[in-house]
């Protein structure tokens, strides 16, 4: 199948582990005889204003191959406060370099907004088109961004979508008014590369105290993360556990100074930025529990690693979370946003958490190569044609 691929989220090597489950998604269907040709349009910042994120843009190289998949970023005008306007660009420029590189049997809106804007070109040019959400490019576009009006025109333009959580799943239902339609293509988890480890070894090797449990948080230190509700959660955990409750944020984002102002002086809280997947098994072998406090979410690849990890889970109840740990629900799942709920469910896991082999046979049938197939069969049925 050729496949065209129009996203705003891949990594660079400016951004080496942003998407990077995009990336594994797009090189395996690569390896599994699929022609994949992908562009990410991205925003042109003029000369003056090319610093920080802006310069980081910037720098992205035009043309780059990774795991065998050629990446081209052309440059559209990005006019601030202009969404509409931002997304049109993106649509035109992103499709005007897939049409002139390759002729796509299907295209795929890989993270829904801004990619979705192409759908009344594909419709016009006669290609299938698939608007795949991930999470905030759903449920943030269409609720805070006020962009709902066009993201359901658009999905009902390309009339055919799917998302990597039943929860998500079912919103972009609402929002194309057709209940039943979407399909599940959940992400995978490399089941090789995360693999319950020896704790006291990873911390060894990360050199960190070997006595007492550590609180592991992954993810952006973004407002939508609530990175600051993580640190509270942890202090309270610590008023009901008997031995030290360390923690680690493993992220990089605009809360990081306030996180690190918030922790200034404070032993026991480590701020690592952003880690390789290598360096990230070992921070969960290290771990004793992962907190995940979103206020929002499609459904997390740091939950499938740590259970792919043998570790257990607290997370608040958001979008697809809690569908990875139904089995575990009154464990894991806070009843409510608030640091003394989400303490609780740390010191009963400090105190009895699940062996890991059983957290990890929990979501053992979500391999990538189950979900490469899910994503064919998505694909083929936008065609128009079967397996």
């Amino acid at each position: 199948m050729r496949i065209g691929v129009l996203t705003s989220l891949y990594p660079s090597p400016e951004r080496p582990v942003e998407g990077v489950f995009a990336e594994r998604r797009w090189s395996g269907m690569r390896a599994r005889g699929h022609e994949v040709t992908l562009v990410q349009p991205l925003p042109y910042a003029p000369g003056p204003l090319a610093r920080g994120a802006w310069g980081e843009i910037r720098r992205m190289p035009r043309l780059e191959e990774r795991l065998g998949v050629a990446v081209e970023r052309p440059r559209y005008l990005h006019v601030p406060g202009r969404a509409r306007f931002n997304a049109t660009r993106f649509a035109r420029v992103g499709w005007k370099t897939l049409a002139r590189r390759s002729t796509s049997d299907v295209v795929v809106a890989d993270y829904a907004w801004p990619a979705a804007a192409a759908a009344p070109l594909a419709r016009a040019a006669g290609v299938p088109f698939v608007i795949h959400g991930r999470g905030s490019d759903v449920l943030q576009v269409a609720g805070e961004a006020g962009l709902g009006t066009e993201l359901a025109a658009h999905l009902r333009t390309a009339g055919t979508w799917c998302a990597v959580s039943q929860d998500l799943v079912e919103a972009m239902d609402r929002l194309g008014e057709r209940p039943g339609h979407g399909r599940l293509v959940p992400n995978g988890v490399d089941l090789e590369r995360f693999q319950p480890g020896d704790r006291a070894a990873a911390r060894a090797r990360l050199g960190l105290a070997p006595d007492g449990r550590l609180v592991l948080v992954v993810g952006h230190l973004i407002e939508r993360k609530d990175p600051l509700l993580a640190l509270a959660a942890i202090r309270a955990a610590r008023e009901g556990c008997d031995e030290p409750v360390r923690a680690a944020f493993l992220g990089r984002g605009p809360l990081r100074d306030a996180l690190a102002a918030a922790t200034a002086g404070e032993p026991g809280v480590r701020l690592e930025g952003e880690v390789t997947p290598e360096t990230l098994v070992d921070w969960y072998a290290a771990a004793d529990v992962l907190l995940l406090t979103s206020k929002r979410e499609g459904r997390p690849n740091v939950v499938l690693e740590a259970l792919a990890s043998g570790r257990p889970v607290v997370a608040t109840q958001a979008g697809g979370t809690a569908e990875l740990l139904a089995p575990f629900t009154q464990r894991m799942v806070a009843d409510e946003r608030t640091p003394a709920a989400l303490a609780a469910r740390l010191t009963a896991l400090f105190a009895d958490a699940p062996e890991p082999d059983v957290l990890r046979a929990a979501i053992a049938h979500l391999s990538w190569e189950a979900s490469f197939e899910a994503l064919e069969d998505c694909l083929e049925e936008a065609r128009g044609g079967q397996r």
